[in-house]
């Protein structure tokens, strides 16, 4: 038997197994998606989520709770899909520049309810509830009642959560979760915040 004839054999009977493996799963269901971990990238990829969930010609909502200050290059990208996107910048920026607890925890709770509103929507398909772990961490909102209130969003929403330091309630109420590891970062080596990479 020729090299290419086992090749093709051998990928003959990957794809009967993948073929098999995929006509398994048979739910369909809005998905509680968690991006999380030290490392860059986890808004990039709910933004990237977005972006195909556009594509698609459905309606998305972003809710940024700490976020906010910045003038970014998603942002503007994104709003040129005009009212596809529903897109609110609540935050007044990191925590260590707003110095002012109070202000901070009542940015996040009128992002949350921006975000309940956004739920309710039904046009809405994705929504994307940025850096809501940093407001979870810092015990901004209370813990039990947004998960609570994820859990009972309407069956057909996905909602992508980001930001480090995802509290286990939330991971355990996920369907699923990812964690960006951190294994070399430009900012350690002295490259500052740059434009089309950073913001």
């Amino acid at each position: 038997m020729s090299d290419d004839d086992r090749h093709r054999e051998k990928m003959a009977k990957r794809k009967a197994v993948q073929d098999a493996e995929v006509a398994s799963k048979t739910i369909e269901k809005g998905l509680l998606i968690v991006n999380t971990g030290p490392g860059k990238g986890k808004t990039t990829a709910a933004l990237g989520l977005a972006l195909r969930m556009l594509g698609r010609g459905h309606r998305v909502g972003v809710v940024q709770f700490i976020k906010g200050a910045w003038d970014t290059g998603e942002a503007r990208a994104l709003k040129t899909f005009g009212d596809r996107i529903a897109w609110h910048a609540l935050g007044e920026g990191f925590t260590w520049e707003t110095q002012d607890k109070a202000r901070d925890i009542a940015a996040c709770r009128n992002a949350w309810e921006q975000a309940r509103a956004l739920m309710a929507d039904a046009s809405i398909r994705l929504l994307v509830l940025d850096e809501l772990n940093i407001a979870l961490r810092y015990d901004y909102l209370d813990l039990d009642t947004v998960v609570a209130e994820l859990q009972a969003r309407r069956p057909d929403l996905h909602v992508v959560v980001t930001g480090r330091n995802a509290k286990p309630a939330l991971i355990e109420a996920a369907d699923l979760v990812t964690e960006m590891g951190s294994v070399k970062h430009h900012f350690s080596a002295g490259v500052k915040a740059q434009e089309g990479i950073e913001f």
